[in-house]
């Protein structure tokens, strides 16, 4: 029969990792659609930033007990899944507990830390549940957060609630189990918080307690297994992409905006005839953004990482006086487009036309129009995701490629071209306001 376990335990395990690996693959090639963008500078303050900003959750501490109790969660996702590692040898070769030996006295400790931090993550997720339901914190509740983005953060809680208790469960019948002396089940660990549990489970007989201990180690096994893979269709994705995110997030200044190298050249031969073109002086395809395609890779990772925290959208002043734009929207919008032509893809070998684009498909000019270039998005991202660069990119499109800007800007955009100014005062007159003064 153990043998039998073993056996199913395997196949499972194979499958969950193919599966998530198949999963991931899909992820990169989706990623590797946009176009190449130089993020191998600066490789040591990279690396201090990704430590700083995904390990060290520094952005997320600024708003101290929301950012703590998501401290405590993902501290208490890293360590209580090293636990995993000993699941998965115990469940490969049929032991139970095999690190105990090895660890003697700090194999309690490490099991006593466990439940710590398992009951910490049980009320930092009912807290988090509450404010998103019962609080009804305004961030979580816009218009984009409706239907499967609402559903997609509370089946998260629960998981995570889920396999808490499970865990919690499956050490209170092992330890009961221990007490008993019953055969296999060897004298290891420490249980603080399970303990509580015991009498629930008190008087059960040992055969009981077994099916029970057993049954809660498989559904606890068979929920991680689960939620690994369950990581690719959730905006919970983040808990992977965040390092490379922050890794290869933009470090120039906030505000800088990249130089069209095509456009410069154009401007420096206006200005100066004599200056010499460059050796490749053939245009981009297309100036801007339209779809996906046209958005680097470090765009559409950013796009994969968004956790729909919504501190970009709750800081944007456009969406605070009430214009359509919401920055937390152009990234998840930009990921159902991706997730689109990557299923596209997964049907036809390469992508087929189908029609559609992340501009106006997805994304109106009035949301992109609406943007005010003041980065607060940018510097809110508690991983660094930037908004902002696709809103730029895509707003170029709609100027240089559709002549599409607002009759304001066409004005002004005429007027530099013009006079020289934004104004619609000639070279000539800019002083007309010092005569009439003096006189």
């Amino acid at each position: 029969m153990d043998y039998m376990q073993n056996i199913i335990f395997f196949i499972l395990l194979s499958f969950s990792i193919g599966l998530f690996i198949r999963n991931t693959n899909r992820i990169v090639r989706n990623i590797k659609l946009g176009k190449d963008v130089n993020r191998n500078d600066q490789k040591t303050k990279r690396w201090i930033h990704m430590t700083s900003a995904a390990l060290g959750q520094s952005k997320m501490v600024i708003r101290p007990i929301a950012g703590f109790l998501h401290l405590v969660v993902y501290i208490g996702f890293i360590l209580i899944n090293i636990e995993l590692l000993e699941i998965i040898i115990d469940g490969l070769s049929g032991s139970h507990r095999i690190f105990a030996p090895f660890l003697g006295s700090f194999y309690n400790i490490l099991t006593a830390v466990f439940e710590v931090l398992a009951f910490l993550v049980l009320i930092a997720v009912i807290f988090f549940w509450s404010r998103r339901n019962i609080i009804k914190i305004q961030r979580f509740w816009k218009s984009e957060m409706k239907g499967w983005p609402k559903k997609d953060a509370n089946i998260i809680l629960y998981f995570e609630v889920v396999l808490m208790l499970l865990f919690l469960s499956m050490n209170t019948t092992d330890s009961l189990l221990q007490s008993l002396d019953s055969s296999h089940y060897i004298k290891a660990g420490f249980f603080p918080i399970s303990q509580f549990l015991i009498p629930l489970f008190d008087g059960f007989q040992i055969e009981s307690l077994i099916v029970l201990e057993r049954t809660f180690w498989w559904m606890h096994i068979i929920g991680i297994f689960a939620f690994l893979n369950y990581l690719y269709y959730s905006k919970h994705l983040h808990i992977l992409l965040a390092f490379p995110n922050t890794y290869f997030s933009n470090l120039n200044p906030k505000g800088k905006f990249e130089v069209d190298e095509n456009i410069k050249n154009e401007v420096q031969l206006m200005l100066d005839p004599n200056k010499e073109s460059p050796n490749n002086p053939l245009p981009p395809e297309k100036f801007g953004s339209s779809d996906v395609f046209d958005l680097n890779w470090v765009q559409l990772m950013n796009a994969y990482s968004c956790t729909e925290c919504g501190r970009c959208t709750s800081v944007c002043p456009a969406n605070l006086t009430g214009k359509k734009l919401s920055p937390r929207k152009i990234m998840m919008d930009t990921r159902d487009r991706l997730e689109e032509v990557g299923k596209n893809m997964n049907i036809n070998g390469d992508f087929k036309p189908d029609g559609k684009q992340l501009l106006n498909d997805y994304i109106s000019s009035e949301e992109l129009w609406a943007c005010t270039s003041c980065n607060a998005c940018v510097d809110s991202c508690p991983i660094e995701i930037d908004p902002l660069s696709i809103i730029m990119d895509m707003r170029q499109y709609l100027v240089m490629e559709q002549s599409a800007a607002p009759s304001e800007l066409n004005t002004m955009m005429g007027n530099i071209e013009n006079n020289g100014a934004p104004w619609p005062f000639s070279n000539q007159d800019r002083l007309q306001w010092v005569d009439d003064q003096l006189n």
